[in-house]
């Protein structure tokens, strides 16, 4: 049974933007993986779906990239992918990371498509969009933050999770986004252990080299 809150209506123009790094996060502190088709069919049957965005990060002078998959998979499969290269730095411990915020094109989407929406379902939990939730609610947008409190600590910024119309509990949205365990599709926990593996931070998109 989807969410008792979710109030989202048939007649509703609604697009989903994804923070892919803090929702794999998220969804990882209550043990178990995005499918990310199911995620697309469970929205687009409730609403008129006219975009999903996906938001990361890609290190682009490695080899092989472990989220590559990932990304090629949901390009052909109805997301819109928006990707950046990352920057690498070393911070005060001498200790070489790689850091890939992608705040600044999830809200710049958000606000270019808000007059063509009724609904908005960001997959976050990052207190920095509160002011993008306010900003787009004043356009008469409804907005939906889905994220976690059931984790430890919670994922969701309690400044966010008020200024939302509606805050959805992911684990709430386990039975409609979880995949099998069974099944092997490309997606990013697949690869998680390999060489080259990335470690990321959840708060602010660092990423650590194993």
């Amino acid at each position: 049974m989807p969410p008792a809150n979710l109030n989202i209506y048939s007649e509703e123009r609604i697009a989903i933007f994804i923070d892919g790094s803090n929702l794999y996060a998220a969804a990882r502190a209550l043990n178990f993986d995005i499918d990310y088709k199911r995620l697309l069919e469970f929205f687009s049957s409730r609403a008129r779906m006219v975009r999903a965005f996906y938001y990361t990060a890609l290190i682009e002078d490695q080899e092989y990239s472990p989220i590559r998959p990932l990304v090629d998979w949901l390009d052909y499969n109805g997301y819109t992918m928006v990707t950046k290269p990352t920057k690498e730095f070393t911070d005060s411990q001498g200790r070489r990371k790689i850091k890939g915020n992608m705040d600044i094109e999830l809200a710049i989407d958000v606000m270019e498509m808000a007059e063509r929406l009724d609904h908005i379902v960001i997959f976050s939990g990052d207190g920095d969009f509160r002011r993008l939730v306010e900003a787009v609610q004043r356009k008469g947008v409804r907005v939906t933050v889905a994220s976690t409190i059931k984790s430890q600590p919670p994922m969701v910024a309690d400044e966010l999770r008020r200024q939302a119309d509606m805050f959805l509990e992911l684990s709430d949205l386990a039975n409609e986004i979880a995949r099998d365990p069974r099944e092997r599709p490309p997606r990013r926990e697949r690869f998680e252990g390999e060489d080259g593996e990335m470690l990321e931070d959840e708060d602010d998109d660092v990423f650590e080299p194993a």
